[in-house]
């Protein structure tokens, strides 16, 4: 019983150690930033997250769905307007750099627009928090049908990966992702708000399913810069890039997937507000019913 616990006590010490040794390797220009400096406040608010997910169906099964538009219509505008700027500021700040898109070092100087970069990637990881309400909204509203494995895989693991990228890699080859994942994000919410208005505005958004070719084009142009990054030896963290490879052939699984079913295979049923991928839902069912 000793040697175990002194096993134990031996390996809870060295996990700890690699635990410093890693903070030790984090970006000195994010240190002391909000939500930055310990991981605790992500994977609490990503725990409260999934303990959401789980019971707040149960909690809402014997209620009736609440009417949100009003509170949808601001949200999504609101966020449509966030990642434009994160977008906007990103394309800035990595031109008059001249960052390149294939293989962007990291440089760890306080230039004003290398800061600017950093506290762009800041609030996208920010971003993802608060698309934790995309969830709760659909839990408020009881479109249980919408809270699929791909959204809430996707929300949840973007917040927390996304607190390593602003811990250690704030700058660098980072811009290109986010920015162009806020770009598409510009476009999503933007559809989101316009559908909320009601099936008079939504029978005219014709350009949703692009939508989702845009994310799966994204996806594999961030696994070929990837790949490509890992065999010319990019002055870019390797563990960064080989995790960029494995979490974009997930998306391009799971996009693919939700895609082929919405869009291409025959003789679907109608896809309005039966298929969710990780953003793109109907918050009208169709032009025939009462919006809500």
């Amino acid at each position: 019983m000793a040697l175990l616990l002194n096993s134990t006590q031996a390996a809870v010490t060295q996990l700890y150690d690699y635990y410093l040794w890693t903070l030790s390797l984090s970006d000195d220009r994010t240190r002391g930033w909000l939500m930055v400096d310990s991981p605790a406040p992500t994977l609490l608010y990503t725990l409260l997250y999934l303990t959401i997910v789980c019971i707040g169906p149960r909690l809402m099964r014997d209620r009736k769905p609440f009417k949100l538009n009003w509170i949808l219509i601001p949200y999504n505008l609101a966020m449509a307007v966030l990642n434009f700027y994160i977008a906007f500021e990103l394309l800035i700040a990595s031109t008059r750099l001249r960052y390149s898109y294939v293989c962007q070092p990291i440089k760890q100087v306080t230039h004003e627009e290398e800061l600017r970069i950093a506290n762009a990637v800041w609030w996208y990881y920010f971003s993802k928090l608060l698309e934790f309400s995309d969830t709760f909204f659909f839990i408020l509203r009881k479109k249980d049908k919408q809270l699929t494995f791909l959204h809430v895989y996707h929300h949840s693991t973007m917040f927390s990966l996304w607190w390593i990228g602003i811990k250690w890699v704030p700058s660098g080859s980072t811009f290109l992702p986010a920015m162009v994942n806020s770009f598409i994000h510009v476009l999503m919410y933007s559809y989101y708000g316009l559908s909320a208005l009601g099936p008079h505005i939504a029978k005219y958004l014709w350009w949703k399913k692009y939508l989702t070719m845009l994310q799966l084009i994204q996806f594999t142009t961030a696994l070929i810069l990837g790949i490509n990054g890992i065999r010319s030896g990019c002055d870019f963290p390797l563990w960064m890039q080989y995790a960029l490879v494995l979490y974009m052939i997930s998306f391009i699984v799971l996009f693919g997937n939700f895609y082929a079913k919405a869009y291409i295979e025959k003789g679907k049923k109608a896809m309005y507000g039966e298929v969710c991928n990780g953003h793109i839902c109907d918050p009208v069912p169709s032009t025939s019913k009462k919006s809500e």
